[in-house]
């Protein structure tokens, strides 16, 4: 698991009995997520877009206005909006869906984008040249991190090595600093995600149908049964 821990024991802990009693979880978070020491300026704000659960976090411990609907990206960051007591609305599975479902919809603007340092789809200037006024604000710095002694200790044995990716840094990240020869087993979040991790060998890439928690778990089920059958063939061989 390459999410900070709180995010990675959340998905682990909503996959099947099943699929949990198949693996054996290592964690090695690849990116840190530290708010920066930041105040976003709201004056005039009618509304917050949060792209990540991160970005809502962040906003919460800078002591953000909760008054302000906050049109979201995802189940997960719409859950975490609603859960910290903003007026959340979900806009769509992707930032292009954002864009375009608050493009239908016109709310009262000025809206604030609150992000992290990297980001990626341009939403405030996208949103601005289409005619909703867009501003965006850097709440928290997503610093990489190495693989963990753990997860390196893994790399050059022969036991399979499943690993969900959740964003495009994080899977360039995962590329770049992944030293071993073990089987990789391979779960992207989104075509974007993918593409960094073409360049490993893989026994396995698949990427999910749609950019949610839900839909990753599923490619996970599906990725430990086929390295399951793959591992009892190459036994019995």
């Amino acid at each position: 698991m390459t999410r900070p821990r709180a995010a990675s024991d959340r998905f682990v802990a909503q996959l099947s009995a099943r699929t949990r009693s198949r693996v054996t979880v290592i964690h090695s978070p690849l990116i840190e997520i530290r708010p920066l020491p930041v105040q976003a300026d709201l004056a005039g704000m009618r509304g917050l877009i949060f792209t990540s659960a991160n970005g809502v976090n962040a906003a919460v411990a800078m002591g953000v206005d909760r008054d302000l609907p906050a049109y979201c990206v995802g189940p997960a960051t719409t859950g975490a909006a609603s859960g910290a007591g903003w007026q959340a609305q979900m806009m769509g599975a992707t930032a292009e869906e954002l864009i375009a479902n608050l493009l239908q919809l016109r709310p009262q603007s000025p809206l604030m984008h609150l992000r992290g340092e990297h980001s990626r789809g341009n939403i405030a200037e996208r949103l601005t040249e289409s005619g909703l006024t867009v501003q965006e604000q850097p709440i928290y710095r997503q610093t990489l991190l190495p693989l963990s002694d753990e997860a390196a200790a893994i790399a050059d044995g022969d036991a399979a090595v499943l690993v969900p990716l959740f964003s495009p840094r994080t899977a360039r990240q995962f590329a770049d600093v992944w030293p071993g020869t073990a089987p990789l087993w391979l779960a992207a979040i989104s075509p974007a995600t993918a593409e960094p991790l073409e360049t490993l060998a893989h026994a396995q890439l698949t990427i999910a149908k749609e950019p949610t928690p839900d839909r990753m778990r599923k490619a996970v089920k599906k990725l430990v049964n086929l390295a399951m059958r793959v591992e009892s063939a190459r036994h019995a061989d």
